[in-house]
């Protein structure tokens, strides 16, 4: 059972789950604001706790927004672009032919063809980024699938606007967002422990933080780290 608890302009969604306590969390990049309450919680009480928290709520939502956030790309020569937490600058080869791209200690070359514009360049780069991520997530999920007990049927890379991942529970996949491409490895790992963590507890309950306390003890930093980093610009997401 699900339902929107509308506190001026400030949007909940609620759920009703089997759990314990009340768990009311804004997400980031965007401060998207969700309550799941226990099944049976009458809706007026669930609204009662929500307004108790607006002011926190407000806070949140404030820190999220002042947090950094890339200018949008024009994938032009000598652009500065991230992989893996470090910067590049950014080399545009005009050629005919398949485009493709290439990285050095220092520069991330791109070969495009001549008249491409910049939706063409954001493409190219975007396929890159995904390649690059299904080099390393495979080995992730082979190191932590059985530390967990665990086995996902599958992983998605997307673009993704308010979520660093997810976890479809019924289906037994997991979803990762392609801007990790650009954050600290260690980082794409503590997404991906988090969501596998989720195949054994759908909630973000106790259970499930004690379950990243015993596995992923560190995973507060990673969380923190992850949020500091600068988003994508809106236009590109």
């Amino acid at each position: 059972m699900s339902d929107v608890i509308q506190l001026g302009d400030i949007t909940i969604s609620m759920a009703f789950k089997a759990i314990k306590n009340v768990h009311l969390t804004v997400h980031p990049p965007d401060g998207q604001v969700s309550l799941v309450a226990p099944l049976g919680t009458r809706p007026d009480v669930a609204r009662a706790y929500a307004i108790s928290r607006l002011g926190w709520i407000r806070q949140q939502q404030a820190a999220l927004c002042a947090q950094a956030r890339e200018t949008p790309r024009q994938y032009v020569e000598r652009e500065s672009h991230y992989l893996w937490g470090r910067r590049y600058l950014l080399r545009v080869v005009e050629s005919e032919g398949k485009p493709f791209v290439a990285l050095d200690h220092k520069r991330i070359t791109l070969t495009v063809r001549p008249g491409s514009d910049a939706a063409k360049r954001a493409q190219v780069l975007h396929e890159w980024h995904k390649g690059l991520l299904h080099a390393v997530v495979p080995g992730l999920l082979a190191q932590w699938q059985p530390r967990l007990g665990v086995q996902v049927s599958g992983y998605f890379l997307q673009r993704m606007k308010t979520q660093w991942g997810s976890c479809n529970t019924v289906l037994g996949n997991i979803r990762l967002n392609t801007e990790l491409v650009k954050k600290p490895k260690d980082l794409l790992e503590y997404v991906i422990v988090h969501e596998l963590a989720h195949l054994l507890e759908p909630t973000h309950s106790e259970r499930f933080v004690a379950l990243l306390d015993t596995h992923y003890p560190t995973w507060r930093e990673a969380r923190a780290e992850l949020n500091e980093l600068p988003l994508a610009a809106t236009e590109t997401r």
